[in-house]
This record gives structure tokens, sequence and C-alpha cells, in this order.
């Protein structure tokens, strides 16, 4: 009996240390559960940079002049001698076309001439007739002028007659030797950009009433230009002469240098917000060449300053008026240090006085959290 006792004591015993030991366990553990780990903030330093403020603009390249070349007769299109793409010089011949005459100008041109023969077979031979009788002194010569004069009149109708009925027909008189008025020239250097007719295509001269038919668009290609919108935003900010960064779609890792020479006076609503055009001379490269039409997008350099001390952006704190930043004083402890800052690209921040560049600054806690 008093074994069994002693047994049942013991394992009481056991069991109540084995029951405040759990407990002690478990109140360790959320004890070290619920302790706060220490924050550690992360530091940077400041740094050399250039610093620049910009605004975009979208845009195309250009052709400073692009000259659309039209016929001076109407007609149809008889050959086309140059494709898009073609080198030009001034005077090459680009297309010829076959003039259709009008019926009754024709009509008309035919009757002229007729009747000028007609004109001039009767004065011919009253003419002969009166040299004879002045040869013969049975005139005087004020008679015999009259004839020659009247002669010579209906000489110079027949002429006119006979080139009239050649400009209907033909666009040119048979004194002018080729046809120059239906070869249809280049009036400039440069390079064909569009040839929108084809060999068989009637077109129209120009004229008070049609502007007449483009037979080819010609233009520099060695003299391009930006043309691009900026919104009434941003279109105080700029000037004529400021430079302009020029990146091109269609080129990729490449940049042109261009600089800004017109504004337009007068806005454009667009989408919502009034855009302002604007111009600006491109800086070709010998190794590239830009097709007209190109998309791209100007960076317009509003402010920049190079080799200057700044800081992230994001660093800065701001109490009422003022901009601070913590400085690291002590293995993560800081103090408050006002900065005057400069130019900003939203990114990057000048740093103008109150930091070195030695100086380890803390890294806002939302930040670090972030990382």
């Amino acid at each position: 009996m008093k074994k069994t006792s002693v047994t049942k004591k013991i394992l009481r015993i056991a069991l109540l240390v084995i029951i405040l030991a759990a407990f002690g366990i478990t109140i360790y553990y959320l004890y070290n559960k619920s302790k706060e780990k220490p924050v550690v903030f992360m530091t940077e330093q400041p740094f050399t940079t250039n610093i620049i403020r910009k605004t975009v603009a979208t845009g195309s390249v250009i052709p400073r002049e692009e000259i659309e070349i039209k016929p001076k007769v109407s007609g149809i299109v008889e050959q086309v001698y140059v494709e898009p793409g073609t080198k030009i010089k001034k005077g090459d011949v680009i297309a010829k076309v076959r003039i259709i005459p009008d019926l009754v100008n024709l009509n008309n041109a035919e009757g002229r001439l007729e009747r000028a023969r007609i004109s001039f077979d009767d004065a011919k031979l009253n003419f002969d007739r009166q040299e004879k009788l002045k040869n013969g002194g049975v005139i005087s010569a004020s008679e015999f002028q009259l004839a020659e004069i009247t002669y010579r009149n209906a000489q110079q109708e027949l002429s006119a007659a006979e080139a009239n009925l050649d400009l209907v027909r033909e666009g040119a008189t048979k004194k002018s030797g080729a046809a120059t008025n239906t070869l249809i020239t280049s009036t400039i250097n440069g390079m064909v950009l569009d040839v929108p007719v084809k060999v068989g295509s009637s077109v129209i001269e120009a004229n008070n009433f049609n502007p007449g038919t483009t037979i080819a668009s010609i233009a520099d290609i060695g003299d391009m230009i930006f043309q691009g919108k900026v919104d009434e935003t941003e279109v105080g900010k700029i000037k004529p002469g400021m430079p302009l960064l020029l990146m091109v779609g269609a080129i990729e890792n490449d940049t042109f240098d261009a600089t800004l020479k017109y504004i337009a006076p007068k806005g454009v609503l667009e989408n919502g917000a009034v855009q302002f055009e604007i111009k600006a001379e491109v800086e070709l490269k010998t190794d590239q060449f830009i097709r007209a039409g190109y998309s791209a997008n100007a960076d317009i350099v509003l402010q920049r300053v190079n080799d200057v001390m700044a800081i992230k952006e994001s660093l800065l704190q701001f109490e009422d008026d003022s901009t601070y930043v913590e400085v690291e004083v002590a293995p993560q402890q800081y103090e408050k240090r006002m900065i005057k800052t400069g130019l900003s690209d939203g990114i990057n921040i000048e740093v103008l006085s109150g930091l070195t560049k030695d100086d380890n600054i803390k890294v806002p806690q939302l930040r670090s959290a972030n990382n």
C-alpha cells in the first residue's frame, strides 16, 4: 500500500512539473512574439549628376519645303519617268501628258485657220497683181504699199491661226520645237516623295477654279524640320532658340539635336486640350537617312545644370514651408537638417546648401518598408 501511495505522489508531482513547464514555455513564446523588432533604416549619400528639366512635344520629321508639281495643261498621263525615292534635279522630266483637246476649242481653231488661209490667198493674189502694176508704172508706190500691208497682215494671221491650232491639239507650237508644256519637269533639286498618278490618269491644269492635279511631290530631304504640338500648360515656358533632343521612333538608341525656331501664336483645340504647333531645325547625321514623316518625340530643355550635388527627391521631408532631410550622426541615430534645394527633374533634385557628399541620409520609413 505504501508503494502505491508513493508512486501516485510521484506521478502527481511529475504532471505538475510538466504543466508548469508548458505554461512557462508558452509565456516565453508569447512574450518573444509580441516583442517588436528594432527598425533599421537604410541610408543614401548625395551624388554628382546633371539635372535637366524638360517638356515633351510629339510630332514628326518632315521636309522644310515639299513642292507639288502640277501640269501646265489638262490631258492624259502618257508616261511617268520617276518613282518615289528617285533623286532628281531642277529641270528633269517627271512625266509626259498627252493633251485631249476640247472639241469646241478645236473646232474654233480649225475654223479660224481656214478663214486665215482664205484671207491669205486673196491678199497674195492682190499683192502679186499690184506688184506687176507697180513694176509697169501703172500705180504709185503708196497704192502698192497698201496691198503689201494687207498681204503681210494676212500672212501673220495665218501663222497665228496655225500656232493656235497647234496649241489646242498638242499644247505647243511647231516654232517652239518640242512640246515642252506637255513634259512635266521638276522645279527644284530633291527627292521624289510621292507620285499619285499613273499612266492613263486624267490630269487637270491649275486654274482659278481648280488647284490642279498633283503629278509628283518633291522635297529636299537634306533639309528636315521637326513639326509637333505642345500643350498650353507648357507653351509659356518655351521660346525660340531653345535646344531640343529629338528621338525618332523608327531609329532606336539614337538621338538628334534640334533648335526650336517657331511657336504658333494661335492654339488649336484637340481632344479637349489646346495645342500649339512648334517647328524646330533638325541637325541630320551623315550616316543616318531620315524618311519624311517619321514620328518623333522632342524633349525641350527648359533648364539644365551640370555636375551638381544632388539627392533623390524621395529623400526630402517637409514641415510647413521648410524642406529637410534626416542625417545620420551615429549608428541608427539621426538629426533633422534643413537644406536648400534647386532644380529638379522629378527624380533627382539639386542641393544648394545644407549637405556634404559624405552625409548619410535616412531613407523615409515608408520607402524602407517597400524595399
